[in-house]
């Protein structure tokens, strides 16, 4: 038994987890004050459609995707989101 147990441990693969952020520009439909923005930059785990649905579906907001990637770890715990290789890589070039 216990040979069968260590052989299915070493068979099974270490897998990873990881998950896609989403990086959108919100624009709402509807404003009610002359003073607040039309549209803010938002960072997400939610994708395009759950996004527009979870805040009130496309008749308050629309959204324009601007960029996405995968963070290794999970969202478990209300963890911070990882920062953006773009944003990395924009660090490098102007230095």
């Amino acid at each position: 038994m216990k040979k069968a147990l260590l052989i299915f441990i070493f068979l099974v693969p270490i897998t990873h987890a990881e998950y896609r952020v989403f990086q959108y520009i919100v624009k709402n439909k509807i404003t009610s004050a002359k003073d607040q923005p039309n549209s803010h930059m938002v960072t997400s785990t939610l994708n395009p459609v759950s996004y527009i649905a979870y805040h009130g579906g496309s008749s308050l907001i629309n959204i324009d995707l601007m960029r996405t990637w995968i963070c290794p770890g999970h969202t478990g715990r209300r963890l911070e989101i990882c920062k953006s290789p773009y944003a990395n890589a924009l660090l490098e070039t102007a230095q």
